[in-house]
């Protein structure tokens, strides 16, 4: 080799050699008995599916997952009592990307899924208006769209005991999710309605059994606040409030009104049931924190994650990071227990108010430690530990826990809830 050759490290030089070891083996051992199946159809053997043609096009009216990925599922909680107030949560350690598919999205519902006829439904704009509106699907299609990549996530994601329950990425953060959603500026419906100089809020009501009613600020409302009708292309899932619903991105999750049917506009809040008796902040001293509406930047690493099981060698840290104040700036990571940290790739595109996938190598070495990620956003503000977080808030909080998530890799490769 030439002074000039590319040099390869020793790591890189055992995993080509390893690939090739593999290669060598199925290609000179094809007819060797005892052979596993993946090594009989890998080239230049002849696989089963290649001996008969496949299935046809109408097959599948509704394009469905391979039957292979049945189990790439939402998380839903065993043994709750009832269904009809509960969430499940996205598989985020067994996806890619930054965008949930519709069907695996998160849920949150508080009155069950209502089976709407979008042919009958309306929404009334109404309150400090100079002309009230009452809108079909239709109506709320003719004016101007736009499309734009958002998370959403539940402000209890996890609640700051539940931190120490959950197994796998999914347990402890899997009600945040990331898609398309296409629809109307709220500002656009809002000032065909015309606002009287006293709005300062706008109180919207779903039409689910519970009538889900959150008090929206009108700053939001004229600012990115988005009626949505389609998300990633498609019209939302009934689980995601169809036909309509509000967005507002960066804001906590229940504020994004699901089958949205009234919007009052008002001069004061409604200090309704979700924005009292639930979704307020208990401190320490017996106060609480209401109106806690953004989502503090946060990330969490899916792989290497809890319940997976790695080997010694190279290996690719990736997670995911967001926040509701803007665009991720910057993930650090740490492999040696928190004792370092080192920054990530930021994989793009980084949008505001998305997740933003974050990637880092890594060669372990078969020692335990534990791994965790902390995200910045563009204000600068920096993920905090529990520790930190819990010595300003308490522990009686359920929510906006933003702490950073750890995961511990035992010696024999097992990896587990840090906190545990």
């Amino acid at each position: 080799m030439s002074d000039d050759a590319p040099k390869k490290s020793p790591a890189r030089r055992r995993f080509l050699a390893q690939g090739a070891a593999a290669a060598a083996g199925i290609l000179g051992g094809s007819g060797a008995p005892g052979r596993s199946r993946a090594e009989a159809a890998a080239p230049p053997g002849i696989p089963d599916w290649m001996k008969e043609p496949g299935a046809d096009v109408g097959s599948q009216t509704y394009g469905q997952p391979s039957r292979f990925e049945s189990g790439l599922i939402r998380n839903v909680p065993k043994g709750l009592k009832q269904y009809i107030s509960a969430s499940s949560r996205t598989p985020l350690q067994d996806l890619d990307g930054i965008l949930t598919p519709n069907g695996l999205f998160y849920e949150r519902h508080h009155g069950g899924i209502p089976d709407i006829d979008p042919a009958q439904h309306r929404l009334l704009v109404h309150g400090l208006v100079e002309t009230p509106l009452v809108l079909t699907l239709d109506d709320i299609r003719r004016f101007p769209s736009e499309s734009r990549i958002h998370f959403l996530e539940c402000s209890g994601n996890p609640g700051f005991e539940a931190i120490k329950a959950g197994r796998t990425a999914s347990d402890l953060v899997g009600l945040v999710s990331c898609a398309e959603w296409t629809g109307v500026r709220l500002a656009t419906v809002l000032r065909e309605a015309g606002l009287k100089p006293e709005a300062r809020w706008v109180v919207a009501e779903g039409a689910d059994a519970a009538a889900m009613t959150r008090s929206l600020p009108i700053a939001k409302c004229l600012d990115d606040a988005l009626l949505v009708y389609s998300q990633n292309g498609e019209r939302l899932r009934p689980q995601q409030g169809y036909p309509l619903r509000v967005l507002l991105p960066g804001f906590e999750g229940n504020m994004s009104v699901k089958w949205l049917r009234r919007l009052n506009v008002t001069a004061e809040p409604a200090f309704s049931r979700e924005e009292t008796a639930k979704y307020t902040d208990l401190m320490p001293d017996g106060t609480a924190r209401q109106f806690t509406f953004v989502m503090e930047a946060k990330s969490i690493i899916t792989r290497p994650s809890g319940t997976q099981r790695i080997a010694p060698g190279f290996h690719e840290i990736t997670g995911l990071a967001w926040t509701g104040r803007g665009k991720i700036s910057g993930v650090q990571v740490s492999v040696d227990s928190g004792r370092t940290w080192q920054d990530a790739t930021l994989q793009e595109p980084v949008l505001t108010r998305a997740l933003t996938r974050f990637r880092l190598p890594w060669t372990w070495d078969g020692q335990p430690t534990t791994i965790a990620s902390r995200a910045i956003d563009e204000t600068g503000y920096v993920q905090p530990g529990f520790a930190d977080l819990t010595a300003v808030r308490g522990l009686n909080s359920f929510y906006h826990n933003n702490a950073v998530v750890p995961w511990r890799i035992a010696a024999s490769g097992e990896v587990a809830n840090g906190y545990a």
